[in-house]
């Protein structure tokens, strides 16, 4: 459903084109922004943080349902996508990523290793949302790609956020629920739930 095909078949000469549509809810106030999808192997839906070891599922699981297999199909080793996008409208959150096409340098998904072909236009998305009230990253170059966007002179450090030139939209930086990430999965989760409470989805 959200899978953008036609940006799949742009990609080439080493170009990947977003592979999915931006999912902007009207009633968003959370926009989550990535650098770019993993590589389509490592998905196991065709959603955001598609790849099923990646724990941004688990975390809103553990969050807003004391469970952090509420997304889990656990014998089918994938999350449950339409119980996934049914939580992001109700709760109004937004997924896209700072960039729209790239190169991938190596054969991995890491960021340093990503070359942006074409940058997200990040105000065009954020125009569509009338009730956002914080702009989320997880990693060092989305962060650095929308602070200059932006025209933000302070660069967020993990587990912080900071005022944007946009009337009531705060931009925090949260720690990437990569495994990968060197803490601790319950600690990931109070840093999420501290922003989701900030924003009023939480009491």
């Amino acid at each position: 459903m959200w899978l953008n095909t036609d940006n799949i078949l742009r990609s080439g000469d080493g170009v990947e084109y977003h592979p999915l549509r931006p999912f902007l809810p009207e009633n968003a106030r959370v926009l989550f922004l990535g650098s770019f999808p993993p590589q389509r192997k490592r998905w196991c839906m065709d959603f955001y943080y598609p790849n099923f070891i990646n724990d941004h599922w688990r975390i809103e699981g553990q969050i807003f349902f004391g469970d952090k297999n509420h997304f889990v199909d656990m014998e089918a080793k994938r999350f449950k996508i339409e119980e996934v996008v049914a939580f992001c409208q109700e709760k109004g959150l937004a997924f896209f990523d700072t960039a729209t096409a790239v190169r991938r340098l190596k054969d991995n998904a890491s960021d340093k290793f990503l070359e942006v072909v074409e940058p997200t236009d990040i105000r065009v998305l954020i125009a569509k949302l009338p009730h956002l009230r914080a702009i989320v990253t997880t990693g060092e170059k989305a962060t650095e790609t929308i602070c200059a966007s932006l025209g933000i002179p302070e660069i967020p450090k993990v587990n912080t956020f900071v005022s944007t030139p946009l009337t009531n939209i705060s931009l925090y930086r949260l720690p990437s629920s990569s495994r990968a990430y060197p803490l601790a999965f319950d600690k990931k989760v109070e840093c999420y739930r501290k922003m989701f409470s900030s924003v009023g989805l939480l009491p």
